[in-house]
């Protein structure tokens, strides 16, 4: 599996987005989604990335004074070869993986690292420690639309401290604040927790990515494109 970070374009056109690409005397097909992580400071987005590229590339960490450790935009790539059948044939699947500094990244700046547009859209929030966040669902729509709904997938982090508590995921959608469970209801992708206590991205990450990928082609793998003539003010 190659890895590949980097800050630059890449990614394929919307009518092209599962291409050809040559090996040997035959051709593999590539399907590239492009994953926008947002969330607030200590989230948890760089454990996510993480976890969807099965590495350690994203830093990781609390933050110092309130200074957030992710301080820039930064994109990484992972082609996981033969992950998926399409209409009979093995195909791979190429993740970009954007992770932006909290809150809600600049328009432009998405719309530099993603001009195709964005796939699916991951709303990150800490289960153990939560924060008011009812500004999160406002924000997103106004760079992306109504239509957010559809490519948003909420992932709670740190679910590990859930399991210590004895208090089961579902029990604990039902005791959470109306935000987060409005938050919940909303989002056509589901609720995912992940447990930060496995030392191993590449093994809590593969249910992760699955649930990316069935919810891409729900929306048949179009992307949603970010509003650049909006400002935000924040």
């Amino acid at each position: 599996m190659a890895l590949d970070a980097g800050h630059g374009r890449h990614g394929n056109n919307l009518l092209t987005i599962l291409s050809g690409r040559r090996v040997g005397d035959g051709e593999r097909k590539v399907l590239t989604l492009n994953v926008l992580l947002l969330g607030n400071r200590q989230s948890g987005r760089s454990s996510v990335g993480n976890a969807l590229i099965g590495g350690e590339e994203f830093q990781t960490g609390g933050c110092i004074s309130d200074i957030a450790m992710t301080t820039k935009p930064q994109l990484l790539r992972r082609n996981f070869q033969n992950y998926f059948r399409r209409q009979g044939a093995e195909s791979d699947l190429m993740l970009r993986v954007i992770d932006t500094p909290p809150l809600m990244p600049r328009p432009q700046t998405v719309h530099e690292l993603c001009p195709e547009g964005v796939h699916v859209l991951v709303l990150v929030l800490r289960a153990d420690l939560l924060q008011d966040n009812t500004h999160l669902k406002e924000h997103v729509e106004t760079v992306f639309g109504p239509d957010w709904r559809r490519h948003s997938l909420l992932v709670l982090t740190h679910a590990d401290h859930l399991k210590e508590a004895g208090l089961h995921p579902s029990v604990y959608l039902t005791q959470t604040s109306d935000w987060l469970r409005a938050l919940a209801e909303e989002v056509e992708g589901g609720v995912f927790f992940l447990d930060n206590s496995c030392d191993w991205p590449s093994v809590r990450g593969r249910p992760l990515r699955d649930r990316l990928l069935r919810l891409s082609a729900r929306n048949h793998h179009r992307s949603l494109m970010v509003r650049t003539d909006v400002t935000l003010n924040f």
